[in-house]
């Protein structure tokens, strides 16, 4: 089995100093990497700027922007059995890029905002006999919020998650379906989860 598995942050740049980014430390996407190597599949590991040591056993690639990153899955997805989104992709992004850097003026500032592309959206358009395995962050209305993320993107299911996950190592997950039924719980190190959501994972797509 080949995965492809997105993880980290990604940075939208105010100009070529500043950027505006997240939280996320990239912890989950990693461990789930190297379980999946771990458990004998082939995986792509496309992350954002982290701070963690790239498992010896992947195809590596290393991006910054959204933009990159949406680049990099559209190449490496259609020779993949399926997709592990656990990037924390940007949301927005300045409109205007301000080439060079920007020097103070004693007020206040005002910056103009975009939407990014989304990129977990297009690969549930884009997908054949591919499976899609999203990750939701929700702190209100968590599960029906999962839901229709799942539902807008066309993923196949939905890993729940709460805001204290971020870059800490360990996690507390649902496993949601279409129909909202749970699939699987697992709490504890995030290697241990990403273990157990790859056992499920191949034991459900199987061939």
């Amino acid at each position: 089995m080949q995965i492809l598995i997105t993880a980290g942050p990604t940075r939208e740049y105010i100009d070529d100093v500043r950027y505006l980014s997240n939280a996320s430390s990239g912890k989950m996407g990693y461990a789930l990497a190297d379980a999946a190597c771990a458990a004998g599949c082939e995986v792509i590991l496309i992350s954002g700027p982290v701070h963690l040591p790239v498992p010896k056993c992947v195809e590596y690639v290393a991006v910054e922007t959204t933009v990159e990153m949406r680049d990099a899955c559209l190449k490496h997805f259609p020779h993949c059995d399926g997709v592990i989104a656990a990037a924390a992709v940007s949301d927005y992004k300045p409109a205007q890029r301000v080439t060079g850097k920007m020097s103070k003026t004693g007020g206040p500032i005002t910056i103009n905002m975009i939407e990014t592309d989304d990129v977990l959206a297009e690969l549930g358009c884009r997908k054949s006999d591919q499976w899609i395995i999203g990750f939701a962050l929700e702190a209100e209305n968590a599960r029906e919020n999962a839901l229709q993320k799942l539902r807008a993107k066309n993923c196949d299911f939905i890993v729940l998650n709460a805001p204290s996950a971020i870059g800490a190592d360990d996690n507390n997950v649902e496993l949601l379906g279409p129909d909202g039924a749970m699939q699987g719980s697992w709490q504890g190190p995030k290697r241990e989860v990403a273990e157990q959501l790859i056992d499920w994972l191949k034991q459900t797509f199987a061939s």
